[in-house]
């Protein structure tokens, strides 16, 4: 006798996700990086998983197959008429949206001067086109919807297609990577995407006179994650809630915080192509290699092999500290024997204040303005000691790629940095200030100098596991939770 489908055990929830940027086809931080590795270990974990994404930066070097040729989509009283792409890597398929007029350009999401007009109607035709997509090509269970760019994609489910054969088991799950990028754009362009005018309610999408992509997200989805336990919490107080405070708290009971991973098939000393001396925990004559490199490299001297070497690798901006070092690094270089290696990009004030740091300590100070892979995985290899004094911090990423490179992190204890880093692994400080900033590099760089103790300081934190293989499980609990019975 056939066995009924209610006795056996439930297939796996069939996962869509979308956003804005995966790498290495789309990428200007670790929202990529998540996108990347979070589908696979989905995917090794039992689940059908798919990722939609625009085609557009490295899309276009996409050894991808084009499967549709014309996808028409109503959009603001006009049709847009979008290809489908189709690259299946890892067990994940990837499709690229294509529309020449909204993606063809240089540029994510703006360009030198400022951001896209339009990046309201770009982002909603990537929600519309996904939702085509899973009707007619890759039916799910599970959208999952990641940051701003995707949170219209709850509002058009429930509000237009509740009713859709397609869709009437389907759920929705956004993940907010980082608060402070809300989507936000002028009222009036509600037309331009097919939102109508009951929807602008405060308690809906109206957001302090404009509308929120995000907010909408936020109030339709049916589960909400962040990407750490202490960002949870922080967002839903008035310091870091960017005015969703109010409403993240109203959600709490639907809101979970899961650290997020690393890859590390890309980010292991042992293994690491960027590196000049591979090195383990139990062997790590590698690692002196790699920081005398590094500095030949940055064009510091010798004499830094014997000295602590300070680095960061970072997205230049607000959130990220930069002023507390602007206001400790003139008295740490007159003061102490330490040395610093820099890679980032990103707002000019902070740029030009790097470029003046290294005019101004020439042979202290290593600087790289704009985003190279490689160096940023030798500066993990050969720094001592990594920055990240950041105002606030979802999850982080580097300070765990240090762990793993015996690389110690000097974090504020904010977000992802305060659930990830402890005592035995790191240096911490709690308020944001210069002084304690300098206070706690200056304790790191002491501690430096007791070899036997730092070695194992560096061995602790290189046994630490941060794979996505736990963070993949958690999401796929809440998957199961929301769809008990997908297959």
């Amino acid at each position: 006798m056939p066995v009924s489908r209610f006795t056996q055990a439930p297939t796996p929830p069939r996962i869509m996700m979308v956003s804005s940027e995966a790498s290495p086809w789309a990428k200007t931080g670790g929202l990529a990086d998540v996108l990347e590795a979070l589908p696979k270990a989905l995917a090794q974990a039992g689940h059908a998983v798919c990722v939609v994404i625009p085609r557009y930066m490295h899309g276009f070097d996409a050894p991808s197959e084009r499967i549709v040729d014309s996808m028409p989509i109503a959009l603001g009283g006009a049709i847009y008429d979008v290809a489908i792409y189709r690259l299946i890597t890892d067990g994940v398929t990837i499709f690229h949206v294509d529309h020449a007029g909204l993606y063809g350009r240089n540029g994510l999401y703006g360009d030198h001067f400022g951001d896209f007009g339009d990046n309201h109607i770009r982002y909603a035709l990537l929600c519309k086109a996904a939702l085509e997509i899973s009707r007619t090509l890759f039916p799910v269970d599970i959208y999952h919807c990641h940051d701003w760019q995707s949170g219209l994609l709850p509002v058009y489910l429930r509000a237009f297609d509740a009713a859709d054969p397609s869709f009437l088991a389907a759920r929705t799950v956004m993940t907010i990577h980082n608060l402070g990028y809300q989507g936000i754009f002028p009222r009036e362009k509600m037309d331009d995407v097919s939102l109508p005018p009951w929807l602008y309610r405060p308690d809906l999408i109206e957001f302090w006179g404009d509308i929120s992509f995000l907010k909408a997200g936020l109030v339709y989805a049916d589960a909400l994650t962040t990407v750490s336990r202490r960002y949870a919490l922080e967002i839903q107080t008035p310091e870091h809630g960017f005015g969703l405070d109010g409403l993240l708290r109203a959600r709490s009971a639907s809101l979970t915080g899961i650290v997020n991973g690393v890859d590390y098939s890309r980010w292991n000393p042992e293994t690491d192509r960027a590196l000049p001396a591979h090195y383990s925990a139990d062997s790590l004559g590698g690692k002196t290699e790699c920081k005398r490199e590094l500095l030949r490299e940055l064009g510091l001297p010798d004499v830094a092999l014997d000295r602590p070497l300070l680095s960061i690798v970072s997205r230049f901006a607000y959130q990220k500290g930069f002023d507390l070092i602007a206001g400790i690094a003139h008295t740490l270089f007159q003061e102490d024997d330490v040395y610093l290696a820099v890679l980032g990009n990103g707002e000019q004030k902070y740029e030009e204040y790097f470029k003046h740091l290294r005019a101004s300590f020439p042979d202290r100070v290593g600087l790289r303005i704009g985003y190279d892979d490689a160096l940023a995985h030798r500066i993990e290899a050969g720094g001592d000691i990594f920055l990240m004094p950041s105002r606030y911090e979802p999850c982080g990423l580097n300070q765990i790629y240090s762990l793993r490179y015996g690389t110690v992190p000097v974090v504020r204890a904010t977000g992802g940095l305060d659930d990830t880093i402890d005592a035995e692994t790191g240096f911490k400080f709690a308020d944001y200030n210069g002084r304690e900033l300098l206070e706690t590099i200056r304790l790191a760089c002491r501690a430096w100098h007791d070899r036997a103790a730092w070695t194992r300081m560096m061995q602790r934190g290189m046994a630490k596991d941060f794979s996505w293989a736990g963070a993949a499980a958690e999401y796929s609990a809440l998957y199961r939770n929301l769809h008990p019975f997908a297959g």
